[in-house]
């Protein structure tokens, strides 16, 4: 009996399975030349910017890299607005954002840099909201979705851990004049919406202060 065909048909299939798996992971060394044009506001090392006046960059080093790559694609598309980023998505292929994604979620987060006004009695209003919530209120915390110590859960989720507080604010507040709407099912809309300025605030300034720690499923080979 001729076993041939089948075993180039297997042979064919295993390299097909090969390739897409490639295709739909991402290659960090393409995405170094790929996000080349990113380092000026996310920086060099992914570490982003806090600033105090004006908008801020998020940290991208350290996220997971399907978190990443849905955004970019919902800044392709609109789903999520923001000019500048709009601009820059477009330039990039499908493949690329891949690609960008993978070299972001390998990279060492660092840490958040934080709001210097906020208080002791501010950063525990945060740590309650981000840890416990306030069930008066009807919000829950932030760990419920974004995972123990809000280092992240999936694609989803992102870790917010070491996160720059005035991002965090800026995206809070977005999320609460539903100028931002990219997530599942409106829970950050339905969340937001509770919180008030003060709220804000001290969760954004406690969560920033946090540790952010590596996704290591993200930095496997």
């Amino acid at each position: 009996m001729n076993y041939m065909p089948t075993t180039i048909l297997a042979l064919g299939l295993l390299a097909l399975t090969s390739w897409a798996q490639a295709a739909t992971t991402g290659d960090a060394s393409r995405g170094a030349e790929a996000a080349a044009t990113c380092t000026a506001c996310h920086q060099p090392d992914g570490s982003g910017k806090n600033n105090e006046q004006g908008e801020s960059w998020p940290r991208l080093a350290g996220l997971n890299a399907e978190y990443i790559a849905k955004q970019l694609r919902d800044y392709k598309s609109g789903e999520r607005e923001n000019a500048t980023m709009k601009s820059f998505a477009n330039m990039l292929s499908d493949q690329q954002i891949l690609d960008v994604a993978r070299y972001y979620s390998e990279m060492t987060p660092t840490h958040g840099q934080e709001s210097t006004d906020a208080s002791e009695a501010v950063l525990q209003r945060g740590q309650k909201l981000a840890e416990r919530g306030d069930w008066s209120k009807y919000i829950v915390s932030c760990k419920s979705c974004h995972g123990p110590e809000n280092q992240g859960a999936g694609a989803a989720f992102p870790g917010i851990a070491g996160q720059h507080a005035r991002y965090i604010e800026a995206q809070l507040k977005a999320w609460q004049s539903e100028t931002r709407k990219n997530d599942p099912q409106d829970l950050m809309g339905s969340i937001a919406r509770r919180l008030n300025d003060e709220d804000i605030q001290a969760v954004a300034a406690w969560l920033a202060a946090q540790p952010p720690v590596l996704n290591t499923e993200e930095s496997q080979p």
